[in-house]
């Protein structure tokens, strides 16, 4: 758990050292710098005084002489000292900056001040210029107020760790106030402030980037007489910030001093992806609501959604087959009986059973089940930037969360492959690759993906690094593959669903006999 302190809180230290510490302390730098700089502003103007003086009683060269003394130490104080103390400023003084929003009610409060005043101005009446008196400092306590309010004030904020699209989940925001007497009124919790970007699409800007001029220019570089080092500006694409986390507010009419408050917040996320806040702002109208003051609060958070995993329609269309495809590969030598059927002719001999075949009057075998039949790997073969359509992407991401999250709750061995990551055992480090995936960025895999040749020909190929000998996993694959480009050894122990060009994938009608 993680925290901002708006405003920090000095705790009161112990007496013995504490005089000690502070003088060895940068903060006690900073205030000799400063004390210095008064004692030399005070020697000059003191200097400039008497310059003065003996300038009117007739001293010339004594008045030249001590302005110059004043001069020169004015610079000295103005080249040595003032740069020094605006080099120490305090780094968090600096962000705790303050934000302004004029409201409605303050904008009609403005203009009705300015016609009394025009009014007093006008008659020249006591009264109403009391009463604009009164109307300003009103505008004053109220910046004052809403200041005081807003310090002293420690801001928490937890997120869920796992959080799936389209799936509400609660996050708390805590907020406390360290002061000892004074309370807090009317407190907004508010996310940092963004541009609205127009969607998530890039937007151009001005950039400048380090260049080399080069004379002649049209000549090769070595054949180049000047090369001298330069700027150019270029426009380039921004890409937008990740999108925030919530909008809206969290609102806490009173905080009394000392305590501690928290909200919880429902957060429901449309999209997988990342999520980040780069501030949060906590904000006030109090006391009279001119003014909304925000001051930032730096407090970076992120979180990963991951894809949906409600149950689409083609997961139910899937599974059944899905599930005979693997039941009748998890056949094979063990010690459990699975079965006693038929004789076929790639049966051996040795797993005959002749008591049921003396029975049956046909030739009878026994069929084990595996000892390593709850095996099984969920293989997303990243298909490149568009060979299918953006919906169709989604829905296969979509499927091969829901797809694993399924059979990660039932009793078996589940492992992942997602291209350029390797095997995975986690769900939840899969589910975060697929939050965050994106079509492969291979202009040539698209090319010939288009022109209709094997794709595995151009790029490393995730599904021929897949050792069935080795680990006797039993495999699910979606794929956006040719079915002639798949390796034939994939198919006695895979189950492929193809990602074609609808939004709905398509599966393979025999993953074992195609």
């Amino acid at each position: 758990m993680n925290s901002a302190t708006i405003n920090s809180v000095n705790s009161d230290p112990p007496a013995s050292g504490s005089a000690i510490a502070w003088l060895q302390s940068a903060t006690a730098e900073v205030w000799l710098k400063f004390l210095l700089a008064l004692v030399g502003l005070g020697l000059a103007f003191g200097a400039a005084l008497l310059s003065t003086a003996s300038g009117e009683a007739g001293n010339l060269w004594v008045s030249v002489i001590l302005a110059s003394v004043a001069l020169l130490m004015a610079a000295f104080v103005g080249l040595v000292t003032v740069p020094y103390l605006a080099r120490r400023v305090a780094i968090e003084r600096l962000r705790q900056t303050f934000h302004y929003e004029v409201t409605k009610a303050g904008v009609v409060y403005v203009l009705v001040t300015l016609v009394i005043g025009i009014a007093a101005l006008n008659t020249g009446n006591n009264l109403l210029y009391i009463v604009v008196a009164a109307m300003l400092a009103a505008i004053l306590v109220s910046g004052v107020v809403s200041a005081l309010v807003l310090r002293g004030l420690e801001l928490q904020v937890r997120l869920p760790e796992h959080v799936f699209a389209a799936r509400p989940v609660v996050g708390r925001i805590a907020l406390r106030n360290s002061r000892r007497f004074l309370p807090s009124f009317s407190i907004r919790v508010v996310p940092a402030r963004r541009e609205k970007e127009k969607g998530m699409k890039p937007r151009k800007q001005w950039r400048w980037e380090p260049a080399t001029f080069a004379f002649p220019p049209n000549r090769a570089p070595e054949n180049q007489w000047v090369k001298l080092r330069d700027w150019r500006v270029r426009r380039v694409d921004v890409i937008p910030p990740p999108p925030g986390i919530f909008e809206g507010m969290i609102y806490f009419p009173y905080l009394p001093s000392g305590a501690d408050l928290a909200a919880d917040l429902e957060l429901c996320f449309e999209r997988r992806g990342l999520y980040r806040e780069s501030s949060f702002g906590v904000a006030t109208r109090f006391p009279f609501a001119f003014l909304t003051k925000t001051r930032d609060v730096a407090l970076e958070r992120e979180i990963l959604v991951y894809p949906p995993i409600e149950p689409p329609d083609e997961l139910f269309e899937i599974l059944p087959l899905v599930r005979g495809e693997w039941e009748s590969f998890v056949r094979g030598r063990g010690s459990d009986l699975y079965r006693i059927r038929e004789y076929m002719p790639e049966d051996s001999a040795r797993h005959v059973d002749w008591k049921a075949t003396a029975k049956s009057g046909s030739l009878k075998v026994r069929e084990f089940s595996r000892e390593d039949e709850r095996k099984l790997c969920i293989v997303f073969d990243n298909p490149a930037a568009g060979f299918i359509p953006g919906s169709a992407y989604e829905q296969a991401v979509n499927l091969a969360a829901s797809l694993a999250w399924h059979f990660s709750t039932h009793d078996a061995e589940v492992s992942f492959v997602v291209p350029g990551h390797g095997r995975l055992t986690d769900l939840h480090e899969f589910l975060a690759q697929l939050a965050v995936i994106e079509p492969q960025k291979d202009p040539h895999a698209a090319i010939a993906a288009q022109a209709g040749s094997p794709r595995d020909l151009v790029r490393p190929d995730v599904l021929r690094q897949i050792d069935h000998a080795a680990t006797g996993e039993y495999n699910i694959v979606l794929t956006a593959r040719p079915r002639g480009s798949l390796p034939t050894a994939l198919w006695n122990c895979s189950y492929f669903i193809f990602l074609a060009n609808e939004d709905q994938p398509t599966v393979a009608p025999d993953s074992r006999k195609a």
